[in-house]
C-alpha cells in the first residue's frame, strides 16, 4: 500500500470517527468524551492498559475502589478484617446485581481470582502476593497471602469481579489471549456490577454506555449516557471540541493548549499524570533484533545504554515537542507516586561528546544500526518524541530506523518479544513505586513478577529489593528499599526514562468533573448543564 493510500485511509477513519460523534443527538445528560486512543478489549482480566481500564471501570468493579483522594474505600466489599498477617477477610455487599440481574456472591470473587491469575492475561499484578481466595459463605471471602502485603487494598482496586455463571454460560471462563489475537465472548461483551452498562463498542469509532439504574451506589454527577470516541487525528479531535460536537477531551495536542485556554466556551482542568514515558532495550538476548551487530548484543553493555540516554536532550523535547507539558525524567516513577524524589529525579544534561566516547569504549566507535519501535496514537506526541530521539541518536553515530504504528498491533508485537528497543508509557495505577519496579524491572518469572518486562531486564539487586518490599510493613524500611531499587534502575540504565506527562483536560464550561492523575475520568463524578 502506498504512503498516499495510507494517508487517505487514515483521514477517512478520522472523519468517520468525527462523523460518529456528530451524528449523535445532544442530550443534557449525555457526556461526549473523546481521546486519541481506543480500548484493546472488553475482557477485564486481559490487558493492563490504562484506556481499557478507564472505560471498563464504569462497568466492572473491585472489592474496593479509590475515592477522590486515591484512598481505598469500600465497593463490592463493605468491610475487611486483618485476621492474621497473612489472612484478610472481606465481607461482600449484599443485594448487588450484575447487569444481567444475577446476584453477586463469593463464588464470583473466587472465580475472578482464578481467571485474573491466568498467564495469558497481564493483570495478575493486581493480585500479587495473594496465594488463594477462599469462599467462607455466600457473602464472605478470605484472601490468603503469601506474606504480609502492604499494597493489598491499593492493588485490588483493579481486580475486577466477573460473574461466574455468565462466564461459564458463554464459554469465556478463560481470559482472552490478546497477544495471540484471540477473541472470546468477554472481549466483546460486558456484564459487570458498576454504575454504567457498556451497550456497544465499534472499534476505532465509538463506545456507548448508559447508566445502570440498579447500581448499589449513587453517583455524585448527573451523566446518564457516555459516548467515548477515539479520534487519532489531533486537528480532528480539537475541531470536534471547538465545534461543540464533543464535550470533553482528555488528550490535548500540546500545540493547541494555549488556544483552548483562551476560548471562552471552554475550560481547562490542569493536572499532572502519574505516567512515565521511557525506552526499553532488550538487554538479555544474545543478539538484539533489528541491529546490524552480530555475535553480541550492544544493549547488554551499560556503556551503550548510558550513551543512548546521554544523547537525548530531554529539555529540548520538553520545550519544543511537549510545549512545556512534560517533566524531564531520570526516575521510573512520577511525582505523586510513593517513592518519587525530586532530588533523585534530575537527568544528566545531554552530552553528545560523552556519549560518543562511551560508544567507542564499548567497541562501537562508528556507532551501529538499530530499530526503534513506537506507538503513534497512545501517548502525548509519542511518534514525534521518537522522531526527536532518532535524530539525537544520529548525532552520536547510532542510525535508528523508526517503526511507528497503532498501539494495538504495537503492544501485541511487544508481548511477543518482537521489539528490541521500544517506547512505552507506564502509569502507576496504585500510586506506589513497587508497581513499576515489580512489573517492568524485576526479572520475568511467572505471575506478577516482570509481567511487563518485555526487554529481558534481570538484575539481582533489584530482584532482591523488590521481593523484600513486597512484604515489608514498616514504611520507613520499605521506602528505603524503594529508593535503592529506583537508584539502581537509574544508575545501571536498566530503562531509559524520557519524561513524566503533564495532562490537562479541556471541556465545555458546563461540564464539571474531577481530574484524575491516573488518566481515568469517571462519569460518576461528572455533571453536565
Amino acid at each position: 500500500m502506498s504512503r498516499n493510500t495510507l494517508k487517505s485511509a487514515a483521514l477517512a477513519l478520522a472523519l468517520a470517527s468525527a462523523a460518529a460523534v456528530m451524528s449523535l443527538p445532544a442530550h443534557a445528560q449525555t457526556l461526549r468524551w473523546a481521546a486519541q486512543n481506543d480500548i484493546l478489549t472488553m475482557d477485564p482480566h486481559s490487558q493492563n492498559h490504562a484506556t481499557t481500564t478507564a472505560i471498563l471501570q464504569h462497568a466492572y468493579e473491585g472489592l474496593v475502589r479509590f475515592n477522590k483522594d486515591y484512598v481505598p474505600e469500600p465497593a463490592l466489599a463493605t468491610r475487611w478484617t486483618q485476621v492474621s498477617p497473612t489472612l484478610v477477610r472481606f465481607e461482600l455487599r449484599r443485594g448487588v446485581k450484575f447487569h444481567d440481574g444475577s446476584p453477586l456472591t463469593a463464588d464470583d470473587v473466587v472465580f475472578s481470582f482464578g481467571r485474573i491469575k491466568q498467564p495469558q492475561g497481564t493483570m495478575a499484578i493486581y493480585v500479587a502476593g495473594v496465594s488463594e481466595v477462599k469462599r467462607v459463605d455466600d457473602f464472605t471471602v478470605d484472601f490468603v497471602l503469601s506474606g504480609p502485603n502492604p499494597l493489598l487494598l491499593r492493588n485490588i482496586v483493579n481486580f475486577f469481579v466477573m460473574s461466574k455463571g455468565w462466564a461459564e454460560k458463554n464459554r469465556t471462563a478463560n481470559t482472552q489471549d490478546f497477544k495471540a489475537k484471540e477473541e472470546n465472548f468477554a472481549s466483546r461483551n460486558v456484564n459487570g456490577t458498576g454504575p454504567y452498562r457498556i451497550v456497544s463498542w465499534t472499534p476505532e469509532q465509538r463506545i456507548a454506555m448508559t447508566a445502570n439504574p440498579d447500581w448499589w451506589d449513587k453517583p455524585t454527577g448527573n451523566v446518564k449516557e457516555v459516548i467515548y470516541t477515539p479520534i487519532k487525528s489531533d486537528p480532528t479531535r480539537v475541531a470536534a471540541l471547538l465545534s461543540g460536537d464533543v464535550d470533553m477531551l482528555t488528550d490535548l495536542p500540546t500545540q493547541d493548549v494555549a488556544r483552548l485556554r483562551g476560548d471562552s466556551k471552554l475550560k481547562i482542568v490542569d493536572g499532572s499524570e502519574v505516567r512515565t514515558i521511557f525506552l526499553a532495550l532488550d538487554v538479555g538476548s544474545p543478539e538484539a533484533k533489528g541491529t546490524n551487530v552480530t555475535g553480541k548484543n550492544p544493549f547488554a553493555d551499560k556503556r551503550v545504554r548510558q550513551a543512548l540516554s546521554l544523547a537525548i536532550d530531554r529539555t529540548l523535547i520538553q520545550r519544543s515537542t511537549m510545549r512545556g507539558l512534560s517533566v524531564p525524567a531520570a526516575l521510573m516513577v512520577a511525582p505523586g507516586v510513593n517513592g518519587h524524589s525530586t532530588e533523585l529525579d534530575t537527568p544528566a544534561p545531554a552530552n553528545a561528546d560523552a556519549a560518543r566516547k562511551l560508544l567507542a569504549d564499548a567497541g562501537y566507535p562508528n556507532g551501529f544500526e538499530m530499530r526503534l519501535n513506537c506507538p503513534n496514537n497512545r501517548y502525548v506526541n509519542d511518534e514525534e518524541v521518537c522522531q526527536n530521539i532518532v535524530a539525537m541518536w544520529a548525532r552520536i553515530g547510532v542510525k535508528a530506523s523508526l517503526a511507528a504504528e497503532n498501539f494495538a498491533p504495537f503492544i501485541q508485537k511487544m508481548q511477543n518479544f518482537e521489539h528490541s528497543a521500544y517506547m512505552l508509557g507506564w502509569g502507576v495505577a496504585n500510586f506506589d513505586a513497587q508497581y513499576t519496579l515489580q512489573s517492568i524491572v524485576r526479572t520475568r518469572t511467572t505471575g506478577a513478577d516482570g509481567n511487563f518486562n518485555y526487554s529481558r531486564v534481570s538484575d539481582a539487586t533489584v530482584d532482591r529489593l523488590v521481593d523484600a518490599m513486597k512484604t515489608e510493613v514498616d514504611q520507613a524500611r520499605r521506602n528505603a528499599m524503594i529508593r535503592e531499587a529506583l537508584l539502581r534502575t537509574r544508575d545501571e540504565f536498566l530503562t531509559i526514562p524520557i519524561h513524566h506527562q503533564v495532562r490537562p483536560w479541556a471541556m465545555k464550561t458546563g461540564v464539571t468533573t474531577i481530574h484524575r492523575s491516573d488518566d481515568r475520568p469517571e462519569a460518576r463524578y461528572t455533571s453536565i448543564r
